[in-house]
């Protein structure tokens, strides 16, 4: 059973959320906030495996409550839900400590996907932002004002192979495993190597960090 967290200020929406957690299988809604701080207390007080939270929060915002959460519950995981889209809101919620992002309007089913993800380590980040945030690095790029963050943009320097950049962008798009192989014309249990290999290659932990550090750094056009 996944003990989940929920941090939003907006009562419809955290109602809502509240019906389909509480419907959900392998999922148990053990508390809500409404804003950062009561957030972060209830997290100091239940210690939940997973943490639904928006960004928009009053007296704390969501990125500052990871934050604080990351450091007196790592092994938690925190699954960013917003309807806000900008590469800087994304990039300062994995600097924090985010294991996940994914979008207000994505489907139940989505939702649920992604916290299950996240609780097993895989990470999650929504597709539509993945590749929001690489086409403005590339284009930022391609302006020649990059900034340090991503001066080595299409610099391949961690040994990845050409299937393993295949393998990358596509996690950068969103894809699971399984997907991945049916897109690359490979079994699962060799995509899963892959993905493996380039955890490794690039000293990450999980997917999210996999693909945060790909979009950072220009690994896959």
């Amino acid at each position: 059973m996944i003990n989940v967290l929920l941090i939003e200020d907006h009562e419809l929406w955290r109602m809502g959320l509240s019906m389909l957690l509480e419907k959900a299988e392998d999922i148990n809604l053990v508390a809500e906030a409404g804003d950062g701080l009561d957030g972060v207390r209830k997290a100091r007080e239940l210690s939940p495996d997973v943490i639904l939270m928006d960004i928009g929060l009053p007296n704390m915002d969501g990125i500052e409550a990871t934050c604080r959460i990351k450091e007196f519950l790592p092994e938690a995981k925190i699954l960013i839900f917003t309807s806000r889209d900008s590469d800087k809101d994304v990039f300062e919620a994995f600097k924090a400590g985010a294991d996940g992002y994914i979008m207000k309007g994505a489907s139940p089913e989505q939702t649920i996907s992604a916290i299950k993800a996240v609780y097993e380590g895989v990470g999650w980040i929504d597709p539509a932002i993945a590749k929001l945030v690489f086409s403005n690095l590339r284009n930022t790029s391609n302006s020649g004002t990059a900034t340090e963050n991503i001066g080595n943009v299409n610099k391949n320097t961690y040994g990845l192979t050409e299937r393993e950049l295949d393998v990358l962008s596509l996690m950068v798009e969103g894809l699971s495993n399984p997907q991945i192989a049916d897109k690359l014309i490979i079994s699962t249990a060799t995509a899963k190597a892959h993905v493996h290999s380039i955890l490794q290659k690039l000293c990450a932990a999980t997917r999210t960090q996999a693909t945060y550090k790909a979009i950072n750094e220009g690994l896959v056009s």
